[in-house]
This record gives structure tokens, sequence and C-alpha cells, in this order.
């Protein structure tokens, strides 16, 4: 999905969620720029995920991130690249070791969210595009160094890892929707 087909994909984007409806039109606006997918790209740069499932064991694969010290859903940085569904396959291979899945046709959600400053970088916003990708979670994990532990956890207890992310939350409430749990 290159920097066109997101735009054409972000124009028909409709969705429940009113929080991300707002940031359809930052998308857009962040688009325009024409270095947004470099992550020194101020005061944002545009990121892809992998929401992973597996949808018959009712479980979501989540990484304990290292530097953020939260579980999130794995992603990163474009670096430039900006097929942004090949951006969060190559994060979820790196950071999870998966190599077979269902390969998704869109995005499934996106989110807008500030990065903490660090020594060698302000404060930031992560346009994060992410992909629902199923996966067998019988797969054997490969945890990297951005990770301090890999979980595949279930639907239910997702908000009890993820101290309730809002964000990660829309993505379970949108997953349930799908898979009629």
């Amino acid at each position: 999905m290159d920097r066109g087909n997101l735009v054409k994909s972000l124009h028909s984007y409709l969705t429940a969620y009113k929080e991300e409806a707002n940031f359809v039109s930052l998308f857009l606006d962040l688009l325009k720029h024409p270095r947004c997918y470099l992550r020194d790209h101020l005061p944002g740069h545009v990121t892809g995920s992998a929401w992973i499932i597996d949808p018959i064991e009712k479980v979501a694969l989540l990484t304990h991130h290292a530097k953020l010290d939260k579980w999130l859903q794995p992603g990163g940085h474009a670096d430039g690249e900006e097929d942004i569904l090949t951006v969060a396959i190559n994060e979820m291979k790196e950071e999870t070791g998966i190599s077979l899945f269902k390969n998704p046709v869109s995005f499934f959600d996106i989110d807008i969210h500030p990065i903490p400053a660090r020594n060698d970088f302000p404060l930031h916003d992560h346009y994060d595009v992410r992909f629902l990708i199923e996966a067998d979670s019988s797969s054997g994990l490969v945890i990297s160094s951005e990770s301090k532990e890999l979980r595949w956890i279930s639907w239910g207890d997702v908000g009890r890892y993820t101290s309730s992310n809002r964000s990660i939350e829309r993505m379970l409430d949108k997953t349930i929707a799908i898979y009629r749990v």
C-alpha cells in the first residue's frame, strides 16, 4: 500500500470510532509532506504495525516493547519505505519471527499517538497505519532486541496487559465484531 493508495483509502475510510475519524484529515495533511515516511520528520511521521491475531484460539500477539516499557502490537518506522504494508509485515517478521500468515488487503486501523522524548530525539507523534494479520499461535516466536517479551494473550485479557490502551481496545473491538465472538 504505497502513498497514493493510502491517500485513496483514507478518503473513503469509514469508521464508527470518533477518535479514529478525526485522524483521517491529520493523516491526509501529513501525507502531503515528501519526507513524512522518514523518522526524522517532525512533528511526526508514518509508522506501520501489525495487529496479529489467531481467530481460532481468540488470542492476540503483543510485544513488551523494550524502550517504551509497554505491551503493544509489533510495528515500527517506515525509514523511507512508502509501502506501509511492507513496513508492517517486515516489522512483524523482525520482531516476532512469524513468517506464515494471512496477508491483509487494506489497513485495519489508524492511530496518532505521542512518543516520549529521549536523549537523542524530541517528543513526536507516530501516525500509525495498522494491519490485521492472522497467524497460527502455535508458530514459534523469536524475540528481537526491541522486545522484552512476546506473548499470545486471550482477547479477554488484552486490556489488563495494555492498561486499557484505547487504541488497542479499538482494534480488539473491531476484531471481536469481525469474528463475532
